[in-house]
């Protein structure tokens, strides 16, 4: 990569979620100049508008790709492949792709970055520690449980400012991660169960873990008005994704960073600190 890090531009895709903002914040703290894109931002950007997409990538070096709903999502592959070729005409000389661990559905939209022509890293994270603590979840923790189809599988909960410093690792690492699909999780293996059960010790309240199948969880997102294809994805994506094949730990963040990823333990104590599950 030719482009002084120094000096480096960053457009953040996402830049509101709970990997974008960090992102975006990790950059900064880099010295990196940021350019934070969402929907409603200064940078306006909107993976649903390709009208906002040249405007968002002109002047910037590199750019952190975050698609949403999921990147595995019908269309997923077919608009990140776009806005990948536009961004590499446009001079945008390296990509990193938000990735999810275990997830087949999101390697054609991992493929379109690979076939884009930029110097690309792909970031497949395990389950973020904060969808306890942040998102659709947050009501149900604060009410009291966590109604949710995660079953008693092992997931290994990867905090988001652990994936987030590992994307501008792999910005400024030059050739070192250019062309790699990193592995991100935490340093153990929690239940869904365990995870509740922590996050109640650390927050001095009963909060309940209560699983329920991937159809009956989708039932009840119809009736909360999710459409019915991003349901009927979402069930898909319960169902295979949380099977256990996510159940081992990886070194990705420790090789990247030259550290160990934060803990659970951690990230529930500094949220039951500042309030978050007060009901």
């Amino acid at each position: 990569m030719t482009t002084n890090t120094v000096n480096m531009t960053v457009l953040v895709t996402g830049a509101t979620g709970r990997v974008g903002r960090r992102v975006v914040e990790s950059a900064e703290a880099a010295g990196l100049t940021v350019r934070p894109a969402s929907r409603e931002g200064a940078v306006r950007f909107d993976w649903a508008d390709r009208s906002t997409w040249a405007d968002a990538l002109r002047g910037a070096d590199a750019a952190h790709l975050a698609y949403l709903p999921d990147v595995g999502a019908p269309g997923a592959a077919e608009a990140v492949g776009a806005f990948a070729r536009l961004a590499v005409e446009l001079g945008v000389e390296r990509l990193t792709l938000l990735s999810a661990r275990g997830e087949h559905q999101a390697h054609a939209t991992e493929q379109a970055v690979r076939d884009s022509g930029a110097e690309w890293t792909v970031v497949r994270a395990a389950w973020f520690a904060q969808n306890l603590g942040e998102g659709p979840l947050l009501d149900g923790m604060r009410g009291g449980e966590l109604v949710f189809p995660g079953g008693e599988v092992l997931e290994p909960f990867i905090d988001t400012r652990d994936i987030a410093d590992v994307v501008v690792a792999a910005l400024t690492g030059g050739d070192r991660f250019a062309g790699r699909t990193l592995d991100l999780t935490g340093p153990r293996l929690l239940s869904f169960r365990e995870a509740v059960a922590e996050v109640s010790a650390a927050a001095g309240r009963d909060i309940a873990y209560v699983p329920v199948p991937a159809r009956d969880y989708g039932a009840a997102l119809r009736e909360f008005g999710v459409p019915a294809a991003e349901v009927e994805f979402l069930v898909e994506l319960f169902e295979t994704n949380l099977d256990g094949r996510n159940a081992v730990l990886s070194e990705g963040v420790r090789e990247a960073l030259g550290r160990e990823p934060r803990d659970f333990a951690d990230f529930a104590k500094e949220c039951a600190g500042a309030g978050i599950w007060s009901a």
